[in-house]
């Protein structure tokens, strides 16, 4: 019976190990939000993981309740997110049910913007300038973190001036009209973004600091995800892609490249980072 019970032991650390082993090499399911930030960093990391023999497959959200939720229960495995501010009551909500893995990116930031040329260098001087700025500020979607910022911002300041909502698209065109004719102009922005690349733009000084201050980008997991995939987590944790690499393959995009075909650029052009960051140990 002793001998029994010891071969028994035996066979299932034996099998423990194995399945183990096995769900290291499995699928591993990423989430990610249809953003211009947030794609590049999936597209990089998932090269990254699928040069390491991994089979990664991709999930995109359009909101992130959606997207924790997916991940508490554990319909996807991994997500990049902002966990400090934009995303902070998701996280706080779930985070006992998940793990912080690795910083990916920092610098995210967002602000009322104006071109470079406009004379002013503060939200406290948009009220004296309204007539310049034609008494409003413009806007993005209504439901973005961006315009709930800016609307406490309003309310801070006690400015005088409108937020009108609308669309990314439209905003971009209103910046992009008033540049070309030089004349003043109050945008709702955030960077990355490739219009802080292609557009001489500035943030104005938030002295009351309303907007957070600039924002770290994550991997998060499913809680346990680093104890069962212990390699790619070592993989994770060694990519990390800088604002301007972001702002860079997003103006390729706004240029007329599809995002796969940007982010395929931006691999080929790094092929030696790219091996460095797969250099890490199996066992």
């Amino acid at each position: 019976m002793k001998n029994f019970w010891k071969t028994f032991c035996t066979a299932a650390v034996v099998s423990m190990s194995m399945l183990s082993a096995q769900a290291e090499e499995k699928t591993i399911t990423m989430g990610t939000m249809s953003w211009e930030d947030l794609l590049p960093i999936t597209g990089i990391t998932k090269k990254v993981l699928e040069d390491s023999g991994y089979t990664v497959k991709v999930v995109p959200f359009s909101e992130w309740g959606i997207a924790y939720a997916a991940l508490s229960k554990g319909d996807i495995q991994i997500l990049t997110s902002q966990t400090d501010y934009v995303a902070h009551d998701y996280w706080d909500k779930n985070k006992d049910k998940l793990e912080k893995i690795s910083p990916v990116s920092h610098g995210l930031f967002d602000g009322i913007a104006v071109p470079k040329y406009v004379e002013i260098d503060s939200i406290e001087q948009l009220n004296e300038n309204a007539d310049k700025f034609g008494n409003k500020i413009v806007g993005i979607e209504p439901g973005a973190g961006l315009m709930r910022e800016t609307g406490e911002a309003i309310k801070a300041y006690d400015i005088k001036l409108p937020l009108v909502e609308g669309s990314t698209a439209a905003m971009t065109a209103a910046l992009k009209s008033a540049i070309d004719r030089n004349e003043w102009v109050a945008v709702t922005l955030w960077e990355p973004s490739w219009m802080m690349q292609k557009y001489d733009v500035k943030f104005l000084k938030d002295p009351k600091g309303v907007y957070p201050p600039p924002q770290s980008y994550y991997w998060i997991g499913k809680s346990g995800f680093s104890a069962d995939h212990p390699h790619a987590r070592e993989l994770l944790a060694s990519v990390y892609v800088p604002l301007a690499d972001i702002t860079a393959i997003n103006a390729a995009v706004s240029d007329g490249k599809t995002m796969d075909d940007a982010i395929s650029d931006w691999i080929g052009n790094h092929g030696d980072l790219m091996k460095r960051w797969s250099n890490i140990k199996s066992e």
